[in-house]
This record gives C-alpha cells, sequence and structure tokens, in this order.
C-alpha cells in the first residue's frame, strides 16, 4: 500500500480530513494554541507525507531482513519503526513550525507537539491498519485465483491420468517388449509383467495424492528402472544417491518418473552412446534429477509441457519454485523436499 503510485492523493487527502477535523473539534482553540490556518494545513501535510514516505522506506529496508514478508514479526517491526518514526516527526516539525514560524511561548510548544505527537501516532495506526486489511484482502484473492488454477489442473491431471491408463506409446512399447519374451520363453517375462503392473498401480494409486513420501516415489524407480533396461538394454544407466534421511520428506506424485522420460525423450541413449540420469539431494534439501547433455537432432520445441505441469504443480500445492539449470554439458532440474509435519495434511 505504502508503494502505491497514487499514494500522494492520498497524502492530500488525508492531511486535509485531519486539518478539518481538528478545525470542527475546535483542538487548538480549546488549549489555547495559536495557529494560522495555512500553517496548520502545512504541518498536517508534511507530517502525513513524512510518515507515509517513512513507513515506504523502512519497509524496503526490513523487507531484506524478512524474506517472507507474511510473517507477523514484519508487520509488527514494520508498524514499531512507523511509530518511532512518526514521534520524531511530529517533534521536529512542530518545533520548525511553533519556533521559526509561530514563535509559540514553551508551554504552547509542549502541547502543541502533544497534540502533534497524538496526530501522528494515529496515523501511523490507521496507515497500517489499512495496509493490512489490504494485504488480507490480497491475499484472500490471491488464494482463491490458486484454489480455482488447482482445481483447473487437477481436472486436467485427471483427464491425463485417465489417457495415461491407456496410453498407446506406453502400453505398445512395453507390451511389445513383453511379447518377445514371452514369444522366445525367456525367463524374464513373469518379472516384466510383475514389474510392469507395479509402476501402473504407482501411477493409478498416487493420481489423487497432492504429495506423496520421497519413498514411495523411489520404489517406483526399482521396477520402472528394469523396464527401462529391457526397452533399452545398456543404454540406460540410473544412479540414484539418496540418503534414507529424506525418505520421509514429501514429493509430487510420478514427478521423477515424468523426468527420467524426459531425460530419454530429448537425448541419444544407445549402447553406443548410454545416457546416464543421476538422481541425488542437494545442501538445500531438494531432490537433483539430472542427466549429461546428448540431445537428439530433432526438434523437441513441446517438450517443456511435462516441466511446465510438475513447476506448477509444486507452485499451487506447496508454494515454492523447482529449478531448470541447463549448461553445455549437464540438463538438470531441482525440485524441494517438503518436511513432513502431519501425514493426513498432504495424502
Amino acid at each position: 500500500m505504502f508503494s502505491h503510485k497514487y499514494r500522494y492523493i492520498f497524502i492530500l487527502l488525508l492531511a486535509g480530513y485531519s486539518y478539518l477535523n481538528t478545525l470542527f473539534s475546535e483542538v487548538y482553540r480549546y488549549y489555547h494554541v495559536p495557529n494560522v490556518w495555512y500553517e496548520l494545513i502545512l504541518f498536517f501535510f508534511f507530517l502525513t507525507f513524512l510518515i507515509w514516505e517513512g513507513n515506504r522506506f523502512t519497509g524496503i529496508l526490513i523487507q531484506k531482513l524478512f524474506h517472507d514478508t507474511t510473517r507477523p514479526a514484519y508487520f509488527f517491526l514494520h508498524f514499531l519503526s512507523g511509530l518511532i518514526l512518526s514521534i520524531m516527526a511530529s517533534i521536529g516539525l512542530t518545533y520548525i513550525f511553533g519556533v521559526h514560524f509561530s514563535n509559540l511561548p514553551k508551554e504552547k510548544l509542549e502541547i502543541s507537539t502533544k497534540l502533534a505527537i497524538t496526530y501522528g501516532t494515529r496515523v501511523n495506526l490507521f496507515l497500517h491498519v489499512l495496509n493490512g486489511i489490504l494485504f488480507i484482502g490480497n491475499q484472500l484473492r490471491k488464494k482463491q485465483l490458486e484454489a480455482e488454477e488447482l482445481k483447473r489442473i487437477n481436472a486436467q491431471s485427471e483427464l491425463q491420468n485417465i489417457k495415461n491408463q491407456v496410453n498407446p506409446h506406453f502400453l505398445f512399447n512395453n507390451l511389445n517388449v513383453l511379447s518377445t519374451l514371452v514369444m522366445k520363453e525367456h525367463p524374464d517375462a513373469n518379472r516384466f509383467i510383475e514389474e510392469f503392473s507395479k509402476v501402473y498401480r504407482h501411477v493409478l494409486t498416487s493420481q489423487q495424492k497432492e504429495l506423496i513420501p520421497l519413498q514411495a516415489e523411489l520404489e517406483l524407480i526399482e521396477p520402472y528402472i528394469f523396464l527401462l533396461k529391457k526397452r533399452f538394454p545398456e543404454s540406460i544407466f540410473i544412479e540414484i544417491n539418496v540418503p534414507a534421511i529424506y525418505f520421509t520428506f514429501l514429493i509430487i506424485p510420478v514427478a521423477v518418473q515424468m523426468l527420467i522420460e524426459n531425460a530419454i525423450k530429448h537425448n541419444i541413449a544407445s549402447t553406443t552412446k548410454p545416457l546416464t540420469i543421476k538422481l541425488s539431494v542437494d545442501n538445500e534439501e531438494r531432490l537433483t534429477v539430472s542427466n549429461i547433455l546428448q540431445l537428439k537432432a530433432v526438434d523437441n520445441s513441446t517438450g517443456q509441457i511435462g516441466l511446465k505441469n510438475i513447476a506448477q504443480r509444486y507452485k499451487i500445492i506447496t508454494g515454492r519454485d523447482i529449478e531448470i539449470v541447463q549448461s553445455d554439458i549437464h540438463f538438470s532440474v531441482y525440485l524441494p523436499l517438503i518436511r513432513a509435519q502431519h501425514e493426513s495434511d498432504y495424502f
């Protein structure tokens, strides 16, 4: 609110209202304090201006201490700094106007100072209350928009999950391998069916959940790796280096599988040029999925859909952002891990 583009108009209106308020209540006449109307108007304008602009600048400084400006401590410190500033401005302006313009005697100067401090602190309180109301209103509107966006994404996700249940590419690729194994009476045929069902069961059971434990997500990767090795023998290697202390942390379901699929889709994976995908946790408690860049020559301009889906779900559900980093030789995606508090809150 303090940085509003029309703030100077608001300052003029508030100063004018304050002058009229003192005029009709006859405050200065009651305390027998001599004043000139235009000096009084200027006094209220400058005091209101200093309080408003002072709060604006102190707010910018305090924001550097609090990255999350929604915390109560931020509002309390902002109000306290504004209170101190309003008192100092009231005393300083009263001295300037009272001594240099009105030439008030000492006892009248003391009364004027008390009246100015009363006005200044009330203006500061009024501005912060108004700022709080506007902040709460904006947060409510933001939550409503996020809720509507989440409903839309969930509807799209449910539709996509229904499509994935009969995804022709997924079924064709794996059933083609399965048919080959069965025809050759390969001993891995039964295991392939079991691992395939595990992956699909995980997709179906997790589609209604917003967050799941990292351990559950990693348990999906083991049968998924088995399927990939049958599709791309000696062409894909997945390294998992995730300490057990992070297993209880929460993550968006099926996000890791989507990132692995994304890496396979955009990079060459062959026996002569195998693709290695690494899973680890960095110092900022983020799951890292990275691979060496060996991009295919085809145009993959539509390949950001999966990443955008994950990013949107993370932003709306957790309020946090994923990070995508691409260098000349590596492509990495960082997924924030969420500390579990109450199990029922997430799944």
